[in-house]
């Protein structure tokens, strides 16, 4: 039996994208960005960031709007 675990950082933006389905979606993508942005982990972040470019339905729309609005991941030497 093969059991897949949603990684952490889909799992959470989803979750904070269904505290804003009923909101007009252009704000809810900002407010889910300025989250993102706020509070999250930069490791996160670019995990995030990475996983929005692939297009496998794990993310809700609204988190890959929100991924749209943040800053591109720093490449660190």
């Amino acid at each position: 039996m093969t059991t897949t675990q949603t990684p952490p950082h889909i799992r959470l933006s989803n979750e904070i994208a269904a505290q804003f389905r009923s909101r007009d979606p252009a704000w809810a993508a900002e407010q889910i960005a300025a989250h993102i942005r706020s509070f999250w982990d930069p490791r996160m972040r670019a995990r995030l960031l990475a996983d929005a470019g692939a297009a496998d339905g794990r993310l809700d729309p609204l988190v890959v709007a929100a991924a749209a609005l943040l800053p591109p991941a720093r490449q660190d030497s």
